[in-house]
């Protein structure tokens, strides 16, 4: 979601107005100073395309698609099986799985299709991309060591860590938005869970704690909640806070649906569901009212992703695949509000300076 910010000027004489615009001039050396940028977080933003796989070509591919299942456009075209796209926090790069070379490995490439390059080179087989909120990073499963483990490794495919080490299954890794978390599939209780650790892979605790299975987690934007599948075979895709309370089922559909994908603004989450007799791409808003197919043919289309707008450039916000499109305000590369301490620092100097005259307006663009 672009934000917008605004200010509203009320009768201000010139020494306060000085004021301001010294308390303003420190706030922006402040921000701009090395190491003084806030923190990024994941896929926040305006939403973009949406990435999937599908079998519709004979071989599963990944796909993209604009957010209304507009422009389905097959990305790696090769003969081999690619698999669990993920785009990068800028929009501009996605990881996927390939089998290409015999067995399953980590590939990245940009969001065109174009410069696709193998990241990871092992015996075993690597899936289940996950991009770190500042983009430096990738989660991603092994079975390298015998069993399915959660690894990390620089974007470049260096530094492959294991960050599990258990001798049960452990996979599909979710990046919270401030990196500090990461939440996972494991059957080390017995049946299948939502885990959350640290990024360094410690502290791993059980989040969904039921006797169903579930699995394929993926964080809301603003890192709040966490959407997951519930079930064996009539999965349904639920959503709970980020302390693991208040699960609840969101897409109440006798079919199967699972893989869910928010939507970098957070107000609506894609998933795969076969409720029309294979599985196909749909999406719904946030509280699970809306529920809309966007793919449409007798394959199976499976584990969408969605794209985070990249920043404006020049008053155009410039797209991948050479598309484009209107300014996106106040956003850096990850679509948050880069406009926002300094916005905060002007408020707080107005406050201040002005005893209130200001008031302050946010206004929402989609």
């Amino acid at each position: 979601m672009a934000i917008g910010i605004r200010y509203r000027r009320a009768l201000l004489t010139l020494p306060l107005l000085l004021s301001v615009l010294a308390l303003l001039v420190a706030a922006l050396v402040a921000v701009l100073a090395p190491g003084a940028s806030p923190a990024e977080s994941a896929f926040p933003g305006a939403n973009g395309k949406i990435c999937f796989e599908s079998s519709r070509d004979g071989n599963l591919e990944i796909y993209a698609m604009s957010p209304d299942g507009s422009g389905q456009t097959n990305l790696t075209n090769n003969p081999a099986g690619e698999f669990h796209c993920a785009w990068s926090p800028d929009g501009t790069r996605i990881a996927f799985a390939s089998n290409r070379d015999g067995n399953t490995q980590i590939y990245v490439m940009n969001a065109d299709g174009s410069g696709q390059t193998r990241v990871t080179s092992n015996a075993g087989h690597d899936t289940d991309t996950a991009w770190s909120p500042d983009g430096k990073k990738i989660a991603f499963a092994s079975n390298r060591d015998g069993n399915g483990e959660v690894y990390v490794m620089n974007a470049n495919g260096i530094g492959q860590t294991n960050l599990t080490n258990n001798a049960a299954e452990d996979g599909h890794p979710a990046w919270s938005p401030d990196g500090t978390k990461i939440a996972f599939y494991s059957n080390r209780d017995g049946n299948g869970e939502v885990y959350v650790m640290n990024a360094d892979g410690s502290s791993p605790t059980n989040c969904t704690n039921t006797p169903a299975s579930e699995g394929t987690s993926n964080w809301s934007a603003d890192g709040t909640q966490i959407a997951f599948y519930v079930g064996t075979f009539n999965h349904q895709v639920y959503v709970m806070n980020a302390n693991c309370s208040g699960q609840t089922n969101r897409t109440n559909h006798p079919s199967s649906n699972y893989g869910p994908a928010w939507s970098p603004d957070g107000s609506k989450i894609a998933f795969n569901s076969n409720r029309d007799g294979n599985n196909e791409v749909y999406v719904m808003n946030a509280d699970g009212t809306g529920q809309t197919r966007l793919t449409n043919n007798s394959a199976g289309d499976t584990f969408p992703d969605w794209q985070p707008l990249p920043p404006a450039v020049g008053g155009i916000v410039e797209l991948a695949g050479g598309q484009s499109g209107p300014e996106v305000s106040g956003s850096d590369a990850s679509g948050s509000d880069s406009a926002g301490p300094i916005a905060a620092a002007v408020a707080g100097a107005v406050a201040l300076a002005a005893g209130g005259w200001y008031t302050r307006r946010r206004r929402l663009e989609r």
